[in-house]
């Protein structure tokens, strides 16, 4: 049994989805890893990880509306506010979505579908450097 971990940053400028499967493909490349388990976890509370259509760009679009939507920016709503408008918002749509994936690796492919991407979805508006811990488990 074989086991590795890597820490991928990600700068963001803001609410948006940002994808990292190119990242992801190119480590489990570089360490030659070929058939197990990779977990995906991100350490905030206020951003989330989410597997997505990559083809179309109007469906992030579609995503961050229907999400603004559905948790609103606006403090009268909540008791948390400390730190904006955005803030109790962004913890409400990290909890209704994922902080950990675990995906299937075989052969050395990372299994994902045609039209799938990883992607850190950021609910803040304001830059933030975020942290997606990867820690494969396999042969």
């Amino acid at each position: 049994m074989r086991q590795e971990f890597h820490t991928l940053k990600i700068n963001t400028s803001g609410q948006k989805l940002y994808e990292f499967t190119k990242q992801t493909l190119e480590w489990i490349e570089e360490l030659n890893l070929k058939n197990g388990i990779l977990n995906l976890s991100i350490l905030h509370t206020s951003a989330s990880i989410i597997v997505q259509e990559n083809a179309d760009p109007d469906v992030q679009k579609d995503l961050l509306n229907y999400f603004d939507k559905l948790v609103p920016m606006r403090n009268e709503l909540y008791i948390h506010t400390s730190e904006g408008k955005d803030d109790m918002p962004a913890h409400i749509k990290s909890s209704l979505t994922n902080n950990q994936i675990s995906l299937s690796i075989q052969n050395s492919n990372l299994l994902l579908g045609t039209w799938q991407g990883l992607y850190l979805f950021e609910h803040r508006l304001e830059k933030h450097t975020r942290k997606i811990i990867h820690h494969y488990v396999g042969d």
